[in-house]
């Protein structure tokens, strides 16, 4: 098997691990890490042969940007205190106490190796994170503030990292330059960001084309971070800011189609690389046991006290963290979604994964010093943080569906349907109110004007059936069944109009290109 082949194998995975993931319970990145753990331990299965320093540029960017378009800017400000606590000064103190116990235990590791450690292993993956959440039926407010931190954890977290290998690299560190970059790194990113998407935003008005719109998205988080690095910026963080500004300024309401069309693009995007990005993870099992050859006990040992302080600074961490936000949130009244009993902070707690991050960082650690010497300890940290990755995404990954269950932490179903109930009567309303802005200029049939009165009703009752009281519920109920038996009839006429277009194709002297086009408008007027 060569690379291009465990490519594509992992890339079927990714498909396979979905349907598979939901039948059993389980989370489809841990599938897929398992996946890679017995691809790697099989010899005809070659070493994974990607450049450290693609990792994070190939992988992350697409991934974020996914993960943004799920969340919103003003769900970011609401929560920009909890998010502060996990994704910032979390990561400050899981690093600090990784850094201090690494220099303890492992023999002439020097403290600036082990901040880089401690940074490294220090943030939740926003990925396993989200995928993980988002399937097991979390209450909304939980999903909010796990993808948060996942998704601003990096950012502190590499920029963290940065600082500690330079100082490994040189044998020097200074707190005040380590502070400055902070700073610069992340005014550089946000600029960086917001340029880039307005003018993304600009360039999608003039393209005016599905597909080129939905392809410029792909290429925009990428130039968002490569840009932003070249300019010692975060390229995590300028891709978030990218994202939450096209989020935010570049949705058309009227352009149905390239809404559609996007989600669908994006879901296969990040099922393929999350599925591909999590599988590396398994397969970099073939250098975690070469490392460890003739020191598995000694090392072992190490993995699982680093394992055990990133899980208990954790917990340690979000018990008074979670009162105090509580205590906050209840005299200040902040419109922030929190955790609101012990057990969702236990539920939060067990969430906290490592993966792609992670293991790109331990990777991209340089093999010499500026002065040309080996970098101390490099494979000690590899196997360690390997270690970290493994534990927390395997095992709290298998085990989260349980703990979730055993607890009884469920979505607030009934404040949900509450808001969609509340969105579809402003969905109705709008629709009124717009026929009443018609009829003033247009002198419309009182039939017709009767029948839009009805359309603009069912609008809202389509969306929640319980908004209208129970003699019109009957009603629209009478004509939803009236209206999928019309659309029933029509689907099949449509059907049987498209298969003798399509059949047109194989015909003598058929233009493909015509059969096509006629085709595609057949499967846009379906889609209406």
């Amino acid at each position: 098997m060569d690379q291009l082949a465990l490519l594509f194998v992992l890339l079927l995975g990714a498909v396979i691990s979905v349907p598979v993931g939901d039948r059993l319970g389980l989370p489809a990145p841990v599938l897929m890490t398992i996946l890679g753990i017995v691809l790697a331990v099989l010899d005809f299965v070659p070493n994974v042969d990607i450049p450290p320093e693609l990792i994070l540029p190939l992988l992350l960017p697409p991934l974020l940007y996914a993960a943004v378009r799920r969340t919103s800017w003003r769900q970011f400000t609401a929560n920009i205190r909890p998010i502060f606590l996990l994704a910032v000064a979390l990561v400050f103190v899981t690093t600090l106490c990784v850094a201090v116990v690494a220099h303890s235990i492992v023999p002439g590791l020097p403290i600036a190796a082990a901040v880089a450690l401690g940074a490294l292993v220090a943030p939740p993956d926003p990925v396993a994170a989200t995928a993980v959440a988002g399937q097991l039926g979390l209450p909304r407010r939980l999903v909010s503030i796990l993808e948060g931190e996942g998704l601003f954890n990096d950012v502190t977290a590499i920029v963290l990292y940065n600082v500690a290998i330079a100082a490994a690299l040189s044998g020097t560190f200074s707190p005040w330059r380590a502070g400055l970059d902070l700073v610069l790194s992340a005014v550089v990113a946000v600029v960086v960001g917001v340029a880039l998407g307005w003018g993304a935003n600009k360039l999608m008005d003039l393209l005016d084309d599905a597909t080129l719109q939905i392809g410029l998205t792909l290429l925009v988080p990428y130039a968002s971070y490569v840009l932003a690095e070249e300019l010692h910026g975060s390229g995590v963080l300028a891709v978030l800011t990218t994202a939450l500004f096209l989020a935010e300024y570049a949705t058309d309401a009227d352009d149905v189609l390239t809404r559609l069309a996007g989600h669908t693009f994006w879901d296969i995007v990040d099922t393929l690389v999350t599925g591909v990005a999590f599988g590396l993870i398994g397969l970099e099992l073939h250098n975690a046991i070469r490392t460890a050859s003739g020191r598995w006990g000694e090392m072992l040992g190490w993995a699982a006290a680093i394992v055990g302080v990133v899980v208990l600074v954790r917990l340690v961490w979000l018990l008074p963290a979670t009162w105090v936000a509580k205590r906050l949130h209840a005299k200040q009244d902040y419109d922030e979604e929190i955790p609101m009993t012990w057990r969702e902070t236990v539920v939060m707690w067990w969430s906290g994964m490592r993966g792609v991050a992670s293991v790109a960082l331990a990777l991209a650690i340089p093999l010499k010093t500026d002065e040309g010497s080996a970098f101390p300890d490099r494979d000690e940290i590899v196997f360690i943080a390997f270690g970290v990755i493994m534990a927390t995404l395997v095992l709290q990954g298998l085990t989260l569906p349980w703990l979730v269950k055993r607890l009884g932490v469920r979505a607030d179903t009934e404040r949900e349907q509450e808001f969609e109930k509340a969105l579809a009567i402003r969905a109705a309303k709008a629709a009124k109110r717009r026929l009443r802005e018609i009829e003033e200029v247009e002198e419309l049939p009182d039939e017709l004007s009767e029948q839009m009165l009805r359309r603009a009703f069912d609008i809202g009752v389509r969306i929640s059936p319980d908004m209208g009281d129970e003699e019109r519920r009957e009603a629209h109920q009478q004509r939803a069944r009236r209206l999928k038996r019309i659309r029933r009839i029509q689907g099949e006429m449509m059907s049987a109009a498209r298969h003798e277009v399509l059949a047109a194709r194989s015909e003598p002297g058929a233009d493909p290109e015509v059969v096509d086009r006629v085709l595609r408008h057949l499967d846009v007027r379906s889609l209406r």
